[in-house]
């Protein structure tokens, strides 16, 4: 009996599960409660691996920041100087083989482009006048400036054009200038009010009904901010002004000195210039 009893009691102790080192741990940790300073320590310690950690990050970005920046500028200059040897290149051979540069040049481009470059040029030289004439002149001047920045909605117009003609909203998908308002027949009253909508003379009583969009009206503000930021920023100074010496407080001032100098540098060159050579009596 005492050998069964022992060889049960062994095989009951056989089949207990020992606890693991994990379990070990965690019961210990539960039973040990941190105290104050270690506590403080464990947060020293945390803190400075964030702050290790902080600054391992901020010097790999700045890293990646300089290198892409410095890529970017590698690949301007690399650009340029293809550009550079190619149009050297070109010159070279232009001359070996006794032709103009330019003229060979020109010929790349269309008549089309040409033409369009001329009127591009005529343009600039004309609103090269700086001077001011008459009101008349400065706000055609202004209004030639802000027709640059309006692009024609040409979805909204061929819509509205297609709806007084009788057909389908997007039956028109270009712009054609040659279209004649003839091919117009009435069929309904939509039609017909979309028509004088469309087409207004003198005699149209249809006025105001205009409702811009919010996309035109975010355009308007944002043009409007940068006049008033450009206004800010203008000066007096024009680019076709000489350069000379500064005789004038203001602007007022300087406008009388030019009218007095227009009229009477010719008798006073010489004294001036004996002022300015110190032999003036």
């Amino acid at each position: 009996m005492t050998g069964i009893e022992e060889g049960t009691s062994s095989s009951s102790n056989s089949g207990k599960i020992s606890p693991s080192e994990g379990e070990r741990e965690q019961v210990k940790s539960e039973g040990h409660k941190m105290t104050m300073e270690e506590r403080k320590a464990k947060f020293e310690e945390l803190r400075k691996k964030s702050a290790v950690s902080s600054r391992a990050n901020r010097a790999s970005l700045v890293e990646e920041a300089a290198k892409a920046k410095i890529t970017s500028r590698e690949a301007a200059r690399l650009e340029r100087q293809r550009k550079l040897a190619e149009t050297l290149r070109l010159k070279a051979d232009a001359e070996e083989r006794g032709e103009d540069v330019e003229r060979q040049k020109n010929w790349e481009y269309t008549i089309e482009e040409n033409d369009e470059w001329e009127k591009k040029l005529a343009r600039k030289k004309r609103r090269a006048d700086f001077e001011f004439h008459d009101d008349a002149h400065a706000a055609r001047r202004k209004y030639k400036k802000d027709l640059d920045f309006i692009s024609p909605d040409l979805a909204a117009y061929n819509k509205q054009k297609a709806v007084a003609m009788g057909q389908n909203a997007g039956a028109l998908v270009g712009f054609n200038p040659s279209g004649e308002s003839s091919e117009l027949s009435v069929v309904s009253e939509q039609q017909r009010l979309a028509a004088e909508n469309f087409y207004r003379d003198a005699n149209t009583l249809i006025y105001g009904d205009n409702k811009p969009s919010e996309e035109a009206i975010d355009r308007m503000v944002s043009k409007i901010n940068k006049d008033i930021e450009k206004k800010g920023k203008f000066h007096r100074k024009r680019l076709n002004e000489e350069e000379g010496d500064i005789t004038y407080i203001n602007e007022h001032n300087r406008v009388f000195n030019k009218k007095i100098a227009r009229y009477y540098d010719k008798y006073t060159a010489e004294i001036r210039a004996s002022f300015e050579r110190g032999t003036a009596l």
